[in-house]
C-alpha cells in the first residue's frame, strides 16, 4: 500500500492550508515526527510552521533544528509562535533572539524594572531601541503563553516596559536636541500605563509637564520641551524596517489636542482647578510618573492627586460619569456593538468604570481604595466591604478573562484590536490559545457571552448592592458599607436626603417576608434607574408607598420580579413624574399597565365613550355612577400619563387622547347628573348638549387644561319651558359639582366662561336663545371662539343642529372684513398688554408670551377666518391641520408653517412636562434649576442639558414671534 501523501497527513492533523504546510516543512529538512506533533498543536498549526520556515530562512535550517532540540526552548517557541504571526516575523528579522527561550530564568525571573531602563537605554537609536523593545516583548508573551505568570504579573510587566521605553525615547531626544539644558520635562504615564496594566498593543496614554531650568528663559524652555515631547511621541510611534513600538497619545492633556501638547506645572494645576470636568479627575486617577525629572513628577503627582479625590463631591458626578459611559456605547459602530470586548455592554469598560466609580466615591474618605490598578482597587473594594466578596470574585474572574483575550486578539498580528472575530477560523485559533481543546471556536464564545452577563449584572449591581448590606438585616458574613459610607455613595447618586434614602431602604428590605426578599433583589437595578433621573428621592419615597399598598399582592411582586421592563418602567415614572406618581398612589392597581405595550395605547374615543356610559348607565343612584365615570378617567389618566413619560406619544396624540378622555367623561358625567336630579325633581323635559371649546374643542388638551364647555338645551314639545330651563340649570350644575368635588379621583374643572356674555350670562340656553343671541349680539371675538368649537356629548340631534347654528358664524360666506380683521388685531394687542400676569416675563410665558401658544393660535386663527370661505381643509378646530391646509393654499410658506409648528409642539410639550414634573401646571417656564432639569429630563434632554432646553425655547419662540409679526400684524 502506498504512504499516504505528505498534504493528507497534515491536514488530518489540523494544519488548514497542508499544500503549503507541506511546501514549508521542506524547507527545513529533517524534521522529526515528534516536532511536527508538537507544532500541530499550537493555537495555529500553519503560522507556527510558516515561521519556523522564515527563521530558518534568515538563520539557517540546521542551526534552527540545533536550537529546538532544547525541548524547553521548542515549548516555549512554538507556543509564541502559533499565537503571534508578528512575533514570527520579528524573530525571522533576528533569528538569533530565538536563543532568547532557552534562558532558564525566564519562566522564574521577569525583568524587573531597572532592568528593563538600563538595557532600554543601552539601545542607542530609534530602531535599536525597537529590537530591543521587541526582544523583551518576546520573552513577557512566553512567560504570559507558558503559564509561568498571572495575567496581572504580564499587565504588569508590560507597563514597565512601556514606562522604560519612553525613558529610553527621552533620552534619545534629549541627545539630538541642542537646547535640552534649558527644560525639565516629566512624563506622566496616564491609562492603563499609569495603572500597571498595559495590553499588549495599545496608545500609551500620557502628559507631559515642564518647568524651565534655573536661570533658563521660558519661552526657549517651553520650545525645546516641546520639541522633546514631540520627538519621544515620534520616536516610539514612527514606522521603520524594524516595525513600530506604539503611539504616544497625549489626547488627556488639558484641553486635549486643542491644547499645548507641554504645559508648566502652575498651569496644570490653574487648569484642573478651574475648568477640569469629571471624566479628567476620573483620568487623574492612574496618573504616576513615567520618564524624565522625577522631581518635577512627583510635584505634578503632589498637587493634582488630591483634587481626584474631591471629584465626587462636584455637582452631578454619578450623573456625568455614566453620562461618559453612554457616549462611549453610543459611539461604537453598529456592525461592532455586539463584539466589542474593550467598550461594549458587559465589556472590560463596564468593569473599570464600575471600580473607578466607587473609588472616587469612597476613596475621598478611605485611602486603601486609591490604587490605580483595576484589579488591586477591587480588591481593596472587596476587603472593605464596598463590594460582596461572592460579586468581586466573579468580576475578577469575569475582567482577567476578558483581559486575556483581548491579549490574544491583539498579540497575532501585534495591532490594535477590542473586537472578537467572527471568522471561524480566527475563532478556532484563539480558543485554542485560550486552552480550549474540544471545540475551541464554541467553547471561547460560550465563555465570552457568560462573562459578558456576569459584567452587565454586576455593573449595574455593585454600585448599589452594598447600600442594601448596609441597612438591611441580612445572613452574611461579608463586611457591610457602614452607614456614613452608604450615605455618601446615595448622595454621589443625587440623593438630596441620603438618611431619609436609607431609612427606605430599611424599610422595604428588611425582614424575612417573601416581599422584602424580592425589595432586596430588585432594589439595586431600581435605585440604578432613580438616579439617572433628576429626582431620585421622590421616586424612592413613591416606590416605598406603593410597595405599602400593593406589597402583598402576589400579581404586584410577580411583575415586579419577573418583568424587568415593568419594573424599570415604574422607576422612571416615580422618579420623573409627580402627576403620574400621584395617580398611582390614589390608585396602585395602575402598576399592572407597566411592561405590557398594548395596555400603554391610550382607548379611542368610541371605546371609552362605551365604556363609560355603560358604567354610569349600570347604576340608578347617580353619585354612584359619577364614582364609576370617574374611576375610569383616573385609570386613563394614568395610561395616557405613563405612555408619555416613557416616550411614546407624540404631543399630538397626548392631546387627542386627553381631548377623548374628556368628552367621554362629560357624556358619563351627563347621564349622572341627569339621575340624580331626575331622582329629587321627576323627568326633565328638555334635551342637553355640551359643546366642546377651545384646546378641548381641538382636541388638543393638555394635563393642566380646563374643560371649557357651553351648555345647550332644547325643550321637549309642548314643555314647559321654565321647568325645562330650571332642569337643565340643574343637570348643569350638578355635573359641574360632580366632577369638580373633591375624591380620591382628580376633579376636572369646568369653565363654561366662552358662553354668550361671558360669566354673566346665563350658564344654560336654549337653542332658541343662542340663535337669537349670535343673529343680534355676536361679536368677532366669539365668532372667533366659536373656530374651536365641537357639539359632541349628549343629544346627537341637537349637537348636529347646534353646528349647523355656528358654522356660518366661524367661516363667514365672504370672511371677515377689514373692520373685524383690526378689531381681531386690537383684541389680541390687550390681551398681550392687560393678561399677561403682573411681572410675567413675556419672552418666557408658555401661552401668552411672544412667540407662545396664543401668538401661534391667534396667527391660524385670523387666517381660518378670513380665508375658511373659501379654503375648506381651513375648516377645522384642529391648529395644525389649519396650519397644515394654509400652507398648501399659499398663504404661509413652508418655512414660516415649520417655525410656527415647531414652537407650537415645543411649548405644549413644556406645558405638559411641567404638570407631569411638579402635578400642577405652571403658566411660565419653570425657573428653578431643579424644575427645570426635571422638564428637560421627561422632554428627553440629558441630565445636563436643561439650559440647552432653554435655549431652546429661547430660539424657537423668537423666530416664530417673527413669522406672527409678518403674518398676523402684517
Amino acid at each position: 500500500m502506498p504512504p499516504e501523501p505528505p498534504e493528507l497527513t497534515l491536514a488530518r492533523r489540523g494544519f488548514q492550508n497542508a499544500e503549503l504546510a507541506a511546501a514549508n516543512l521542506q524547507t527545513l529538512g529533517d524534521v522529526p515526527e515528534d516536532l511536527v506533533t508538537r507544532i500541530a498543536g499550537v493555537a495555529s498549526p500553519d503560522t507556527a510552521l510558516a515561521s519556523l520556515s522564515a527563521i530558518a530562512g534568515s538563520w539557517g535550517a540546521n542551526r534552527l533544528l540545533a536550537a529546538l532540540e532544547d525541548q524547553v526552548l521548542r515549548e516555549r517557541l512554538l507556543i509564541v509562535l502559533g499565537t503571534s504571526e508578528a512575533l514570527g516575523q520579528f524573530l525571522a528579522r533576528h533569528p538569533e533572539m530565538v536563543l532568547e527561550l532557552g534562558r532558564d530564568q525566564l519562566d522564574t525571573t521577569p525583568h524587573d524594572p531597572d532592568t528593563m531602563r538600563r538595557e532600554l537605554a543601552e539601545a542607542g537609536d530609534a530602531d535599536g531601541l525597537r529590537v530591543t523593545y521587541y526582544r523583551q516583548l518576546l520573552c513577557t508573551v512566553a512567560r504570559d503563553l507558558n503559564a509561568y505568570v498571572p495575567f496581572r504579573s504580564t499587565a504588569a510587566e508590560l507597563s514597565h516596559l512601556a514606562v522604560a521605553t519612553l525613558a529610553a525615547a527621552l533620552g534619545i531626544a534629549r541627545a539630538e536636541e541642542a537646547d535640552a539644558d534649558l527644560t525639565r520635562l516629566a512624563v506622566i504615564a496616564m491609562g492603563k500605563t499609569g495603572g500597571h496594566e498595559l495590553n499588549y498593543i495599545s496608545d500609551v496614554d500620557v502628559i507631559f509637564v515642564y518647568e524651565p531650568a534655573e536661570g533658563a528663559d521660558d519661552q526657549r524652555a517651553v520650545a525645546a520641551a516641546t520639541r522633546l515631547a514631540a520627538a519621544v511621541m515620534r520616536i516610539c510611534g514612527g514606522h521603520t524596517a524594524e516595525g513600530t513600538i506604539w503611539e504616544v497619545d497625549a489626547n488627556l492633556r488639558p484641553e486635549g489636542n486643542s491644547g499645548p501638547l507641554v504645559r508648566s506645572l502652575a498651569s496644570h494645576v490653574a487648569y484642573y482647578e478651574r475648568w477640569a470636568t469629571t471624566w479628567e479627575f476620573q483620568a487623574l486617577l492612574k496618573a504616576r510618573f513615567a520618564a524624565g525629572d522625577a522631581d518635577l513628577g512627583q510635584a505634578y503627582l503632589s498637587a493634582l492627586q488630591p483634587l481626584v479625590w474631591e471629584a465626587s463631591t462636584r455637582p452631578n458626578f454619578v450623573a456625568d460619569t455614566r453620562a461618559m459611559r453612554r457616549r462611549v456605547i453610543d459611539h461604537i459602530p453598529a456592525a461592532h456593538r455586539e463584539r466589542q470586548l474593550k467598550l461594549g455592554s458587559g465589556g472590560l469598560r463596564d468593569v473599570e468604570f464600575a471600580v473607578q466609580l466607587l473609588q472616587l466615591v469612597h476613596g475621598r474618605g478611605d485611602e486603601s481604595l486609591r490604587s490605580p490598578t483595576t484589579l488591586e482597587a477591587l480588591k481593596a473594594l472587596t476587603d472593605g466591604g464596598y463590594v460582596g466578596r461572592r460579586d468581586g470574585a466573579a468580576l475578577e474572574e469575569a475582567y482577567e478573562f476578558l483581559r486575556t483575550l483581548e491579549h490574544r486578539i491583539q498579540l497575532f498580528r501585534l495591532r490594535r484590536s477590542h473586537i472578537v472575530p467572527d471568522d471561524p477560523e480566527d475563532l478556532r485559533r484563539l480558543g485554542r490559545s485560550m486552552g480550549y481543546g474540544q471545540n475551541p471556536a464554541e467553547g471561547l464564545q460560550r465563555d465570552w457571552q457568560s462573562h459578558r452577563r456576569v459584567v452587565r449584572r454586576l455593573h449595574e449591581k455593585l454600585f448599589y448592592q452594598p447600600l442594601l448590606e448596609a441597612v438591611a438585616s441580612l445572613p452574611t458574613g461579608d463586611l457591610r458599607l457602614s452607614t456614613e459610607a452608604a450615605e455618601q455613595r446615595l448622595a454621589a447618586l443625587g440623593f438630596v436626603d441620603p438618611q431619609g434614602a436609607l431609612g427606605h431602604i430599611q424599610a422595604l428590605t428588611s425582614g424575612v417576608a417573601r416581599r422584602s426578599a424580592i425589595h432586596r433583589s430588585l432594589l439595586p437595578a431600581m435605585l440604578a434607574w432613580f438616579s439617572e433621573s433628576p429626582d431620585p428621592d421622590a421616586g424612592l419615597l413613591a416606590f416605598r408607598r406603593i410597595s405599602e399598598s400593593l406589597g402583598e399582592s402576589h400579581w404586584y411582586l410577580r411583575k415586579l420580579r419577573d418583568e424587568g421592563e415593568g419594573a424599570e418602567q415604574l422607576a422612571m415614572i416615580l422618579s420623573s413624574s409627580r402627576y403620574v406618581t400621584d395617580l398611582m398612589l390614589r390608585a396602585p392597581d395602575s402598576v399592572a399597565l407597566l411592561g405590557d405595550d398594548d395596555e400603554l395605547v391610550p382607548r379611542d374615543h368610541e371605546r371609552l365613550l362605551t365604556e363609560i356610559t355603560l358604567a354610569a348607565s349600570r347604576h340608578d343612584d347617580g353619585a354612584a355612577a359619577v364614582r364609576a365615570v370617574r374611576r375610569i378617567r383616573r385609570r386613563e389618566l394614568s395610561r395616557i400619563g405613563i405612555a408619555d413619560v416613557l416616550g411614546r406619544l407624540d404631543i399630538l396624540e397626548v392631546g387627542v387622547a386627553l381631548a377623548d378622555l374628556t368628552a367621554a367623561t362629560l357624556s358619563g358625567a351627563l347621564i349622572a347628573a341627569t339621575k340624580t336630579v331626575e331622582a329629587e325633581r321627576g323627568p326633565v323635559p328638555t334635551r342637553m348638549a355640551i359643546v366642546l371649546m377651545g384646546r378641548l374643542g381641538g382636541r388638543e388638551s393638555g394635563y393642566g387644561s380646563d374643560a371649557d364647555v357651553m351648555f345647550v338645551h332644547q325643550p321637549d314639545p309642548g314643555a314647559d319651558d321654565k321647568a325645562a330651563a330650571d332642569g337643565a340649570l340643574a343637570i348643569a350644575t350638578t355635573l359641574r359639582t360632580m366632577l369638580m368635588a373633591a375624591s380620591e379621583d382628580p376633579p376636572l374643572e369646568i369653565d363654561a366662561a366662552l358662553r354668550p356674555e361671558g360669566r354673566n350670562g346665563p350658564l344654560v340656553r336654549t337653542f332658541a336663545a343662542y340663535e337669537a343671541y349670535y343673529a343680534k349680539w355676536s361679536a368677532v371675538w366669539e365668532a372667533q371662539a366659536l373656530l374651536r368649537a365641537s357639539p359632541t356629548v349628549g343629544d346627537p340631534d341637537l349637537c348636529a343642529q347646534f353646528r349647523g347654528l355656528i358654522d356660518p358664524l366661524r367661516w363667514p360666506a365672504d370672511g371677515i372684513s377689514e373692520a373685524d380683521t383690526r378689531e381681531v388685531r386690537r383684541i389680541k394687542a390687550r390681551v398681550e398688554s392687560e393678561r399677561l400676569p403682573r411681572g410675567a416675563n413675556p419672552n418666557t410665558h408658555l401661552k401668552l408670551g411672544r412667540g407662545g401658544i396664543a401668538d401661534v393660535e391667534w396667527t391660524v386663527q385670523l387666517l381660518q377666518m378670513r380665508h375658511a370661505h373659501e379654503i375648506e381643509g381651513l375648516r377645522t378646530t384642529v391648529t395644525l391641520e389649519a396650519l397644515h391646509a394654509a400652507t398648501e393654499a399659499g398663504l404661509v410658506s413652508a418655512d414660516d408653517a415649520a417655525t410656527l409648528e415647531e414652537a407650537w409642539r415645543l411649548v405644549s410639550r413644556i406645558r405638559n412636562a411641567v404638570v407631569l414634573m411638579r402635578g400642577k401646571a405652571a403658566e411660565s417656564m419653570v425657573e428653578q434649576v431643579a424644575e427645570r432639569a426635571g422638564v428637560a429630563h421627561l422632554l428627553g434632554y440629558g441630565q445636563d442639558q436643561s439650559e440647552q432646553l432653554y435655549d431652546d425655547y429661547l430660539r424657537v419662540t423668537r423666530q416664530a414671534r417673527q413669522v406672527v409679526e409678518r403674518i398676523f400684524w402684517e
